[in-house]
């Protein structure tokens, strides 16, 4: 007997976190607008740090200060490791 399995391209890869289409909609994979940084590839530790610095005011933001404060720590790690897997 012969079994064909057929798996994802991305099997092994950690599944994108919920929360990333949040972060998609402001942010493109291709970059472009300095003010709305790529987040793909990014260092996960610069992620973390910045979403921390937004969410207590110390990184001035127009937005993210608001949407940072929703998310918890561990969700931020989550989203940041997600973003640096990616290339």
């Amino acid at each position: 007997m012969l079994a064909l399995v057929v798996t994802p391209a991305s099997a092994g890869a950690a599944a994108m976190p919920p929360l990333v289409a949040a972060c998609s909609g402001c942010h493109p994979a291709n970059g472009g607008d300095p003010m709305l940084p790529r987040l793909t590839g990014r260092n996960a530790g610069e992620i973390v740090a910045a979403m921390k610095a937004f969410r207590t005011g110390s990184r001035p933001a127009t937005v993210m200060d608001r949407i940072a404060k929703g998310f918890t720590d561990g969700e931020i790690e989550a989203i940041a490791a997600w973003y640096a897997a990616q290339r």
